[in-house]
């Protein structure tokens, strides 16, 4: 299936890194307190973004892993800067900030190189895995300094030089597993493997987010450690969950993932405590919000459904795995909405989105963020099914909702293109209804998408779904989740209006008259025509397609039942398209 996308940047590495040293100054110059520590966190993020992309395009010069001295000094300047994290957490965020770091070398390196691409480290910006987490594991796992240890790219880079900082150990090295997602190999030159196993007797960890859905990554670093004449007894992991791998994994894999040593420790386990400590979200949100939060309920993995359905099996379908961590907190009976946002710098952008759409009556109010996390105001509503809202006041609120996204949100970043599009939908199709229907989906789509080619992309929603929305007291319809879904770990991102127009039409299910009252009267056409809606139908039906047979593999029988209805929905709408 295609569905998951890198989101990936071109830039300068030399106007990067002087970016990085701007942010290091404002570290060191900030007061203690949690917005430097967040800072810090934000600037350690960035470097391991620039260190990976070097990283891997000296691999992609070399076709292999080797000694570098780009990637040396990169390892030297992100373990000074998880030292810096390091202190200043187990400091409560107080004290002094040693952070005195020569980048000169590394300047005198990435001087005119060219436009470097860089991927963002999905982990920190979609999946809350937090640098502290790793901190913490490395500490409790009473391995010593003499620990040898390897990140695997691309985020593990930088995790790696979180647990070398807390173990007192040597930067980290790190290796780029490549081969099928589900067999990974390594690829290591002689000079490279010499330094990694001076000393075989030593402990070695080997660290990175996961284990996914094969654990092959974890895996392949590990048997070439171990053909390399390392002893399994002497190989520690350190992953992002307690899970094992997932439903490709083979059983040889699987055994040695339980029987092998792994120190892990959770966003759960580290800041959100019962009772609340000093570096808990529970005290942040009171921070926000101005009093003490007397409760935060976990809502993720579609908990969520329990405040707006009554009945269990009016609850809408939840892909667990793609919801982010959100709670809901509650201070003196006002309750507020804390989701994950991301550790990245994105937060900023999401803030003022929310502000533009609030102020236009379209979503709830932000408060604020802190150390990954939005808080918005809850929105105590119902769902559409039991508002009694009128489904001709519906399509207005949802038109009123896309023609201000089209109007006055312009594109904060470029999506896929009608290329990659078309090549989503025909193999997710082809994979799930057969070749036929997607030979006849790829011919409906090339022959309508020349008039695709023109359309200007927008800060669009992605995400038009029925239960995305609640009508509050005063009958009046709120999107939710409306910040962050163009720039989410799929290969979507900003589209032309159309595709929330089309997303509209699937989800709300509209009449070929409903459509054009959507179209003509509500997003003021914007160069829409029946054709451009047929190719963005589906190309919307092949994702969502895609998506939802993946959340099948792995939801639970009563989750099943949900997204099997789901998704024979949306393969219903495709046969209707194909007939036309």
């Amino acid at each position: 299936m295609l569905v998951y996308g890198d989101v990936e940047r071109l830039e300068l590495p030399a106007d990067v890194l002087e970016r990085i040293e701007t942010a290091m100054l404002a570290c060191r110059q900030s007061p203690p307190g949690r917005r430097r520590h967040e800072l810090l966190v934000q600037t350690f993020i960035e470097t391991g973004e620039l260190i990976q992309g070097l990283a891997d395009r000296e691999f992609e010069l070399n076709g292999a892993d080797d000694v570098s001295a780009i990637q040396e000094t990169g390892a030297k300047l992100l373990f000074a800067q998880a030292r810096a994290i390091l202190v200043s957490w187990q400091g409560h965020f107080g004290g002094d900030l040693s952070l005195a770091t020569d980048t000169s070398s590394l300047h005198f390196n990435v001087s005119g190189l060219e436009p470097l691409r860089m991927k963002r480290a999905e982990g920190y910006a979609f999946y809350a895995v937090y640098p502290e987490s790793y901190l913490e594991a490395a500490l409790q796992s009473k391995l010593s300094p003499n620990t040898v240890v390897i990140g695997i790219r691309s985020i593990g880079l930088s995790l790696a030089a979180l647990v070398a900082a807390a173990l007192g150990a040597p930067p980290a090295f790190s290796l780029r597993p490549v081969g099928h997602p589900f067999r990974r190999k390594v690829n290591v030159k002689a000079a490279l493997a010499e330094r990694i196993l001076a000393r075989t007797n030593a402990d070695f960890a080997i660290v990175d987010e996961g284990p996914g859905l094969s654990g092959s990554s974890f895996a392949s670093v590990a048997n070439w450690l171990e053909v390399n004449g390392v002893a399994r007894s002497r190989v520690s992991f350190f992953p992002s969950h307690r899970g094992e791998p997932g439903a490709y994994a083979n059983n040889a894999r699987r055994r040695r993932w339980q029987e092998s040593s792994k120190h892990v420790l959770q966003i759960g386990d580290l800041i959100v405590k019962t009772p609340p400590a000093a570096g808990s979200l529970q005290n942040w949100v009171g921070e926000l919000v101005g009093q003490p939060v007397q409760a935060l309920r976990d809502i993720s993995g579609g908990n969520w459904r329990v405040l707006h359905y009554d009945r269990i099996e009016n609850w809408p379908p939840s892909y667990r795995q793609m919801e982010k961590l959100k709670f809901v907190a509650t201070a003196d009976g006002q309750s507020w909405h804390v989701k994950f946002a991301g550790l990245c710098r994105s937060d900023r952008e999401k803030v003022h989105r929310a502000a533009l759409l609030n102020e236009a009556g379209l979503t709830p109010s932000v408060i604020g963020t802190c150390h990954g996390f939005l808080i918005e105001e809850w929105i105590k509503g119902l769902p559409l099914e039991t508002s009694g809202l009128h489904r001709h006041e519906i399509l207005a609120g949802i038109g009123n909702y896309l023609a201000f996204r089209a109007r006055y949100l312009p594109a904060p970043h470029g999506g896929a293109s009608f290329e990659a599009l078309c090549q989503m939908a025909t193999t997710n199709v082809k994979e799930v209804a057969g070749i036929d229907a997607a030979m006849l989906l790829g011919r409906v789509m090339r022959q309508k998408g020349r008039s695709v080619r023109h359309l200007i992309p927008v800060d669009t929603d992605n995400r038009l779904h029925r239960w995305e929305w609640l009508v509050t007291s005063g009958g009046r319809l709120q999107k939710t989740d409306a910040l962050d879904h163009n720039s989410a770990h799929d290969m979507i991102g900003c589209q032309p209006i159309a595709w929330d127009v089309a997303g509209a039409c699937v989800e709300f299910d509209l009449s070929a008259n409903e459509r054009d009252r959507l179209v003509d009267t509500q997003v003021g056409n914007a160069g829409i025509d029946d054709g451009i809606l047929v190719v963005f139908e589906a190309a919307y039906l092949g994702f969502q397609i895609g998506l939802w047979s993946m959340a099948l593999a792995s939801g639970e029988s009563q989750e099943r039942k949900r997204i099997e209805k789901t998704l024979a929905r949306y393969l219903g709408r495709l046969q209707v398209l194909l007939e036309r």
